[in-house]
């Protein structure tokens, strides 16, 4: 093992992204992942860690040579020691896009041996890259303070500043005092609405924190099995979305799209590539409220079906009173990977799973039903080419792709690919 670097500083060159939102440097034969610089710069980057082995971690500390694209971090808490929330703080947006198409299409090409050019797209509402989200997730400190959990650390930085999210999300909560160690969340909802559910430390020691923005087995696990730990402390607890004139009222707590422009965007995409006939059989797994599922709907028209399989019942729920208007569109609560086999054979599926990727029990049960396309709904570029891998493996060719800057200011992308027999 060699001696450890903790604590050092070096000067380096950066070079390219690498996924998890820094950029890749090599000193003395050893590898660093540095964080808050850009590829081609000059920095002094301090080690954060090193647990021995070929690579360790830092931060940019000082900038000898600057990128043109940087700029002023636009989030004051997300620099070195800082936040993990804004690892893209410091450089242009149409950089920022830059660097996470490199990184998708590096993933796409090591992990799913598919060379494939991939530009990350704009969503709408973000012109700046500020007051994107409309979920956010805080931590409560020792002394009932609400914050932001320091990078991959478990301190808690007792400032609302990160601006990622809606104008209005925090006012108030930095004065008021929490449960320590509770969590609070934080929903802006499609009319406009501010809920906050604060989340009993009981409740999170049981279940695991759980994740912000993105539905994980921990948060569904939570959802449906602990609702009388959470408590709304401002609004009703239940927000209110809309996609494509429709509406779904659920709870602020469970999940939908953190970026305001995203559900709209993907919905969409579903009904184009998805190109479900009349008559259809159409898959929605991981369905959630069931947006994706009201798409498909009128894909396969009232002589189809559509069923849509979520793990959270209260989702299910939600989703069927949502939709009882459309008789082709039926809710299976329950675990994806337990439920295919007994569904009806589909001309389509459309998956959205998460951040973990469907993993190849899931890959391989749906591909054994024989789908014509299948839609697949990724949050994290390294799961999604894992499961491409797992696709191409089962006969399917990777048909079309596109990726978009749905976490602007992060390292974070949002994949959907169309893959076909």
């Amino acid at each position: 093992m060699s001696e450890s670097w903790f604590g050092q500083t070096f000067e380096v060159t950066l070079g390219s992204p690498g996924h998890g939102g820094f950029c890749v440097a090599r000193h003395e034969g050893r590898v660093i992942f540095v964080r808050h610089g850009l590829p081609g710069e000059v920095v002094r980057a301090k080690v954060t860690e090193d647990r021995g082995g070929s690579f360790c971690r830092a931060d940019a500390v000082d900038i000898v040579t600057g990128s043109t694209d940087r700029i002023e971090p636009l989030c004051p808490i997300s620099g070195p020691g800082g936040s993990g929330c804004c690892d893209y703080s410091h450089t242009t947006l149409a950089a920022g896009r830059a660097m996470k198409s490199a990184v998708v299409q590096e993933q796409l090409r090591r992990v799913a041996g598919i060379d494939r050019e991939v530009s990350v797209e704009e969503l709408p509402l973000t012109a700046d890259g500020t007051g994107w989200r409309s979920r956010v997730r805080l931590a409560v400190d020792g002394a009932g303070r609400a914050g932001f959990h320091r990078y991959r650390s478990s301190t808690i930085l007792p400032e609302l500043a990160c601006p990622q999210a809606v104008a209005g999300s925090y006012d108030g909560l930095g004065d008021a005092q929490w449960r320590p160690g509770s969590e609070l969340t934080v929903t802006v909802d499609g009319a406009g609405d501010r809920h906050v559910v604060e989340i009993a430390p009981a409740a999170l020691s049981r279940t695991g924190r759980r994740s912000p923005g993105r539905r994980g087995a921990s948060a569904r696990r939570a959802a449906s099995a602990q609702p009388r730990a959470e408590k709304a402390v401002i609004g009703s607890g239940r927000a209110h979305e809309f996609v494509s004139g429709r509406e779904w009222a659920l709870d602020s707590t469970g999940f939908w799209q953190a970026h305001r422009g995203a559900a709209q965007v993907y919905s969409d995409v579903v009904a184009e590539w998805s190109d479900a006939k009349d008559g259809d059989v159409a898959w929605d797994l991981y369905g959630g409220v069931g947006v994706f599922a009201a798409s498909l709907a009128d894909g396969v028209g009232p002589t189809g079906r559509v069923v849509s399989v979520e793990f959270s019942r209260r989702a299910a729920t939600d989703g069927a009173q949502a939709l009882d208007d459309l008789p082709q569109v039926r809710f299976a609560p329950g675990r994806v990977e337990r439920s295919v086999e007994a569904l009806p054979a589909p001309s389509v599926v459309v998956l959205d799973p998460p951040r973990a990727g469907a993993g190849k029990d899931v890959v391989a049960a749906v591909a054994a039903r024989g789908p014509e396309r299948i839609v697949h709904i990724g949050c994290d570029p390294a799961s999604f080419a894992r499961d491409a891998k797992l696709y191409a493996d089962a006969g399917f060719h990777l048909d079309d792709v596109r990726a978009f800057d749905a976490f602007p200011l992060s390292h974070h992308v949002e994949c959907i690919g169309r893959f076909v027999r």
